[in-house]
């Protein structure tokens, strides 16, 4: 039987011939890193500690646009912690504690906000356990050091459109998606009002609204909103809750709209399983122009309603659940992993519904992106973000591949892809990884390294 290194240690320290080296039990704090050198934001998150939790208490005066709030984190150090830092933009810090101890606490310039440098007590141990909690308050339209997350609309209130690193406009954060947690929101809004934010609303005391998201998130998914809007609410597959907020008044004309979502899961999990988190809905605000897959609860701006395609963009949202929500990238260079699903298989809704074929859409996209991978850089290395080589340019790696292996196989790449990496992080390499492990086919490493790393698009016959 094969014995490890821990059991031949056992072994010889009941032996009583273990010397355990002076340094075993050293204790060296050390501040925790202020960016966790991200390829495209090095500056965004911090090192030296794991967040589990958040609990977010938020209290927004409408119209005015004061808001206080206390954010309460539940975290583990992973280094010996001399100090530690949060993202943060824009809000007046009241207080700071660390395991209910007044700590000290310093605000500096970051690249795209500030840096909160927290100082314990006392230092934290690696593997230790530690709560932080800050107080602050501030006003949504106060400057930001960069662009802010806060969308307004003509109700006096406001949705969150945080995506990449605008959370921490809202509240001090670990503010990259490899740092995921769970999370409770207590939203206090005025009579006339609704709040929103990601994952079930539990409770309601008063004007306080308590939603729960129990599946980890990352925090540019966050999903807040204060607003004058509807509950609306239906079932999807399997009972899956759904519910929906549309503008006040305007239930006749967007409820209808927000009841397809329950036939759009369906047309999703027969490519993928099951829905990956325990609620969904759609948010229609009319503060909003663009639309985003924030956790649970995806946000559309009332525009995109006045066209005839307006599903292809809430099927790219949904699709989002499952890759960029369930599935997060390791990296912000990883999101492709994201945008490219989401391209391709709202490609192929719109050609079901009887849209433009996918092939005559993948063919004009593989005439635009070699110039494309030579300005932007290619899809697995792109060198910013919201870039065509990310959104289509992922959409025809995935049809290349498609066009590989085989519509068999490569749904058996997609589904299993989303299943084995659920509520976790991915990366570019650990896709091909992957798909390479589930089609065992030969040269597929190349030929995917050849379409997401190259500097101009490999040969693809389109037909």
């Amino acid at each position: 039987m094969k014995r490890t290194i821990a059991t031949l240690a056992a072994a010889t320290l009941a032996a009583g011939a273990l010397t355990l080296p002076a340094h075993a039990d050293r204790f060296e704090p050390a501040p925790g890193a202020p960016g966790l050198n991200d390829p495209l934001f090095p500056d965004l998150g911090n090192g030296g500690y794991d967040v589990r939790h958040y609990d977010v208490s938020f209290d927004f005066t409408p119209v005015t646009y004061d808001f206080a709030a206390t954010v309460t984190i539940k975290a583990t150090a992973v280094q010996d912690l001399s100090s530690f830092n949060l993202d943060t933009d824009g809000h007046l810090i009241d207080e700071v504690t660390v395991d209910g101890r007044p700590a000290a606490w310093a605000l500096s310039p970051g690249r795209t906000g500030q840096e909160l440098t927290v100082t314990p007590a006392e230092p934290l141990r690696n593997h230790r356990p530690f709560t932080a909690e800050v107080r602050l308050h501030g006003n949504g339209k106060a400057p930001r050091g960069g662009l802010t997350g806060w969308r307004f609309g003509p109700d006096g209130g406001f949705a969150a459109a945080v995506q990449a690193s605008r959370a921490d406009t809202f509240f001090p954060v670990n503010d990259h998606p490899s740092d995921k947690a769970t999370w409770t929101f207590h939203m206090k809004v005025p009579e006339g009002y609704v709040a929103t934010a990601n994952g079930e609303l539990t409770a309601k005391d008063g004007d306080v609204w308590r939603f729960e998201e129990r599946e980890p998130m990352a925090s540019e998914l966050l999903g807040l909103a204060v607003v004058k809007g509807t509950y609306l609410y239906g079932t999807g597959p399997h009972a899956l809750p759904l519910r929906h907020v549309v503008p006040q008044g305007q239930e006749e004309k967007y409820g209808p709209i927000a009841a397809e979502t329950a036939g759009q899961i369906e047309w999703a999990e027969a490519r993928f399983g099951r829905f990956p988190f325990s609620t969904y809905g759609v948010h229609i605000y009319p503060g909003y122009t663009d639309a985003l897959e924030n956790q649970t609860l995806s946000l559309f701006g009332t525009g995109w309603f006045t066209r005839p395609t307006y599903s292809n963009t809430m099927i790219h949202e949904l699709i989002h659940q499952w890759f960029g929500d369930s599935v997060t990238p390791a990296t912000w260079q990883d999101a492709w992993l994201n945008e490219g699903p989401a391209v391709y298989y709202a490609a192929v809704w719109a050609e079901e519904k009887g849209g433009e074929k996918l092939a005559d859409k993948m063919r004009t996209v593989y005439g635009k992106l070699d110039a494309v991978r030579a300005k932007d850089g290619p899809p697995g290395r792109p060198k910013g973000l919201g870039g065509y080589n990310i959104y289509d340019g992922g959409a025809l790696v995935l049809y290349a591949l498609q066009k590989e292996i085989g519509e068999r196989d490569f749904d058996r790449v997609m589904r299993r892809w989303v299943q084995r990496n659920k509520d976790g992080n991915a990366s570019t390499e650990d896709f091909i990884a992957h798909a390479v492990k589930t089609t065992h086919r030969p040269g597929l490493d190349a030929f995917l390294r050849g379409w997401l790393y190259g500097e101009t698009n490999p040969p693809l016959e389109i037909s």
